[in-house]
């Protein structure tokens, strides 16, 4: 959401950005519907004039005995106070308008972000470990999850269709093990409060994050109009909708484990096999809501704390910064961590780490009071901590074994009641 009168001011400034979304110039379009509303509320404001004027004549005529103008001037209120409701419900509609219309507008990006055309024009800024390397061919998670029997699509497909799956056992306890590891990461290690929020929101939520309206399709709604969340960024950073925080409250560090549930209405044809793609998944994430000037800083640490899920699993990985035509509508800039797949022989994505600025804090309502008494709008950032699924492919392919088994990492084994391999008999460790 956005504020007209800025893209008054700074509209060269806005149309870049919008230009750079590959949208074109968007400023002169609202600023149109802004022009409309304005009129509007100045017709309006003379015929209140009018109205009260002739009110305040109606009782001097009753006063000096002239009831023939009283009534005159009592059907010409009337008159009056009937073009006021039109002009009223007219400014109404040209209001709603105006704030459709920017409602279906990205974020306005950031001015670091690198120009490009999609994902292979994103710029790469670090790396941690090499690539691992095994002295047997790799195979991928769902062969792996498969053959040990613990890995199900075709029961989840019965039940559900595509894009589900079963775990089983083991599998079951290292996906849960995982998720237990990382909110302790985040909660113990980086100070993050946990959350447990709802599931199911209503559209305003969605909304206020910036999935509604633009991106229905891409969400599940329910029969009684509310909506299953696709992240539990929707839940964490509504926690402060329509509230007026103090800057003494800020930064508020939350992370949260959620079900995510998407259509993934354009990935026909994606990701087909395995678990990279589902339309039920875990995730935990993470929502910082700070002030302006300490946004920068806590997009950075968001970022470390993130990466130090993977480190401490000792999971290859590598950072790239986001270019214009592959970031969120959402979002001024984003970092995206791809973790070393080598059953895929690729990275791929399993975080990503984004700042909104104060564009989802415009639609929530969300403010705070500063030490001076201004009431200024609360700047919001998410990020995965990270996608439980993708991570325990991840851990799966590099800690495989060439008997099918599977290494568990050191700090996840204390989360599996001391368990070292999965399906192993003799494992010693992860390919080198």
């Amino acid at each position: 959401m956005f504020d007209i009168k800025w893209i008054r001011a700074n509209s060269d400034e806005f149309d870049t950005s919008m230009i750079k979304r590959g949208l074109g110039p968007q400023a002169q379009k609202l600023i149109a519907l802004d022009d409309e509303r304005r009129k509007t509320i100045a017709a309006l404001n003379d015929l209140q004039e009018k109205r009260n004027s002739s009110s305040r004549q109606i009782g001097q005529a009753k006063s000096s005995g002239d009831e023939e103008k009283a009534q005159k001037l009592l059907a010409e209120v009337s008159n009056l106070r009937a073009k006021v409701q039109e002009g009223e419900e007219q400014e109404r509609i040209q209001s709603e308008a105006l704030n459709d219309a920017m409602l279906q507008l990205p974020n306005l990006l950031a001015s670091d972000v690198p120009e490009g055309m999609d994902e292979n024009d994103n710029v790469e800024f670090h790396r941690f470990l090499a690539p691992t390397q095994f002295d047997f061919t790799p195979k991928e998670h769902y062969e792996l999850g498969e053959a040990l029997g613990q890995m199900d699509f075709e029961t989840a497909a019965r039940m559900s269709g595509s894009r589900f799956v079963v775990l089983k056992g083991q599998l079951a306890l290292l996906e849960r093990a995982l998720a237990n590891f990382m909110l302790n990461v985040h909660t113990i290690h980086h100070g993050f409060t946990e959350i447990s929020a709802p599931l199911l929101v209503r559209p305003e939520a969605l909304v206020g994050t910036g999935q509604l309206p633009k991106f229905s399709e891409d969400a599940f709604e329910t029969t009684d109009g509310r909506w299953l969340i696709p992240t539990s960024e929707v839940t964490l950073t509504n926690l402060v909708r329509e509230q007026i925080l103090s800057e003494e409250e800020l930064p508020l560090r939350v992370t949260s484990l959620s079900q995510c549930f998407r259509s993934e209405a354009g990935s026909a044809g994606r990701d087909t096999r395995g678990m990279l793609r589902q339309h039920q998944f875990s995730k935990v994430e993470m929502v910082v809501i700070t002030t302006p000037e300490n946004s920068e800083e806590e997009h950075k640490n968001m970022l470390k704390c993130s990466q130090q899920v993977l480190e401490r699993l000792k999971l290859p990985y590598r950072t790239v910064r986001l270019c214009t035509g592959d970031m969120g509508a959402t979002m001024r800039r984003t970092y995206d961590i791809e973790v070393w797949m080598p059953g895929q022989n690729t990275y791929r994505e399993v975080a990503s780490i984004s700042s909104a600025g104060d564009w989802q804090a415009r639609r929530m309502s969300a403010r705070y009071r500063t030490k001076d008494g201004k009431v200024e709008y609360v700047h919001t950032l998410n990020g995965s901590g990270v996608a439980v699924g993708r991570i325990m492919i991840a851990v799966m392919e590099n800690y495989q074994n060439e008997d099918g088994s599977i290494s568990i990492p050191e700090p996840l084994q204390r989360y599996m009641g001391g368990l070292e391999a999965i399906g192993a008999v003799n494992s010693d460790g992860p390919g080198k």
